[in-house]
């Protein structure tokens, strides 16, 4: 077949999953379905993405159920880095949500929290290329790994105050959780089609947090009937066991070239990805799309406010008991919170630059209402009165329940928006990986930032300051991004140019196989 002839048997295909042309109806069946077969067959020995094994591509059966999704499909994969996440940070979420890892003493785990986003903000910067060199499985298994050894690190300083063990275990997590959310983001990102992005982010964000929910269960059924101030044994242990599993069902994954979506596309890669490509690619990124820079505080904003939240306000102002139930609250008010913004950022009626507008316009006012009735709550106290302790059977408590539970909402609102921006600029794994390790390395520069002026006893009101102040100004500068960028489709030859796969080892391979993929059980 001449190259011609390639160029017009393989008309390019839209991630919107729509053709260019209908099939012609001037052939017959059996010849169209020759020439099908005929095309299939050149493009698999022409193209190394389209070697998967056949039981990657079969519907997955669960006893008499059979699901709407095969192995290597963007949904299996997304559903199974989900669980990952659910079990290491979002476990890790429902430690932290108790302030100061569940200890008394919050300087020493402040100190950690230091080490851990110090090394976060580095190598998160950096992990695209590490990611696209080294692969999704071993990323995501080394990042599960060092939540586990963190909360090891807790329980050994629950009986012997090893700080330095503390502070170690800190700053490796900071090593393994760049790495794990890096390629966590490259998979949810670039994985789905550009109609379903914001349902993508949404259903990790979901599961995610469900681990930040059932977590939390752990220390409310055991801590109760206690007042105390800092969590048993046990509780350490439980999560230890979740995020063993964790790490190790990251090796379930199956390989970016392998992923197939319903039209028959392909996920953009590098196939022969050296450190020298990935190095040289991750400034390649700064250089050609420099307005990412105009993001880069609400990446810094992303998270700076969970120190003030989970120590300035769940941990000093509540016990034990009463702060495990904030935290289950928390959590699965981020849920709600991605499940609204996920749909919104979706809707099928309006174009991907208006909901874009409207997403951020609407974003901005949640930062004036609910941090706005932060403000009336923090001027009540600050750190150096002396701790309510308040108890959910405190008479008051329903207040400051709903504001935690609304910062609970923000939080994953805002995560959800910043993500689908950066995903609505590119399809391509490999850029979106480097789009995903700048916003963790530099989310994790804020969080070093805010835990160190927690650790030195920086006055509550003056953090609370900061976390508003930045949130509010963020989406300002965001703004011309959101305005002038997001466009309403990507075109997969521009994201072509920062790959070395062609257009054909990328669109869907023929109708056969797009008619196939589509009409598996449960989809419609």
């Amino acid at each position: 077949m001449t190259s011609e002839d390639e160029k017009e048997s393989f008309k390019p295909i839209h991630y919107n999953g729509t053709h260019d042309d209908p099939l012609p109806h001037s052939q017959s069946q059996p010849q169209l379905h020759a020439q099908q077969q005929q095309q299939q067959i050149e493009t698999e020995e022409a193209s190394p993405a389209v070697q998967g094994r056949p039981w990657m591509y079969n519907p997955i059966k669960v006893g008499p159920w059979t699901l709407p999704w095969y192995y290597a499909s963007p949904e299996t994969q997304l559903i199974m880095v989900s669980f990952v996440c659910f079990l290491c940070p979002g476990m890790y979420n429902a430690v932290s949500g108790l302030g100061g890892g569940g200890q008394v003493n919050f300087k020493d785990v402040n100190n950690a929290n230091t080490a851990l986003y110090s090394t976060f903000s580095v190598v998160g910067f950096f992990a695209g290329s590490i990611t696209n060199k080294i692969g999704l499985k071993l990323t995501l298994s080394f990042g599960g790994f060092g939540y586990f050894l963190y909360v090891a690190s807790l329980l050994s300083y629950n009986h012997n105050q090893n700080v330095g063990f503390l502070v170690f275990a800190g700053a490796l997590l900071g090593v393994c959780a760049g790495l794990l959310w890096c390629a966590q983001g490259a998979i949810m990102m670039s994985y789905p089609l550009e109609n379903q992005k914001g349902s993508f982010i949404a259903t990790f964000w979901i599961i995610f947090n469900l681990g930040g929910v059932i977590g939390s269960l752990i220390p409310l059924g055991q801590n109760i009937h206690s007042t105390a101030g800092e969590v048993n044994d046990g509780t350490y242990i439980a999560f230890m066991v979740l995020m063993a599993v964790g790490f190790v069902l990251a090796w379930g994954l199956s390989d970016s070239k392998y992923i197939k979506r319903k039209d028959g596309s392909r996920v953009i890669v590098i196939k022969q990805p050296t450190w020298t490509t990935e190095i040289k690619g991750l400034f390649e990124t700064l250089r050609d799309d420099y307005y990412i820079v105009l993001l880069f505080p609400m990446f810094l904003a992303s998270n700076w406010f969970t120190a003030y939240q989970f120590n300035a306000v769940n941990g000093f102002y509540f016990n034990i008991r009463t702060r495990s139930l904030n935290s289950l609250l928390y959590w699965l008010c981020q849920m709600i919170g991605a499940y609204v913004f996920g749909r919104l950022l979706d809707l099928k009626f309006l174009s991907r630059t208006v909901r874009a507008k409207l997403n951020l316009a609407l974003l901005f006012a949640l930062t004036m209402g609910i941090w706005g009735g932060g403000y009336a709550f923090q001027k009540t106290y600050d750190r150096h009165s002396s701790k309510p302790d308040m108890d959910w059977s405190t008479p008051g408590y329903v207040g400051p329940m709903f504001l935690y539970m609304f910062y609970g909402f923000y939080d994953a609102s805002f995560q959800t928006c910043t993500y689908w921006f950066m995903g609505s600029l590119s399809n391509n794994s490999r850029k979106l990986a480097n789009f995903a390790g700048f916003y963790k390395g530099i989310q994790s520069v804020g969080q070093a930032i805010t835990w160190r002026m927690d650790a030195l006893s920086t006055s509550y009101l003056r953090e609370f300051a900061a976390c508003w102040g930045i949130l509010a100004g963020s989406l300002l500068i965001a703004s011309p991004v959101v305005f002038f960028k997001i466009k309403d489709h990507t075109d997969v030859e521009e994201d072509l140019k920062f790959s070395d796969e062609t257009l054909k080892e990328v669109q869907a391979r023929d109708q056969t196989q797009t008619l196939a993929l589509a009409e598996m059980p449960g989809e419609k």
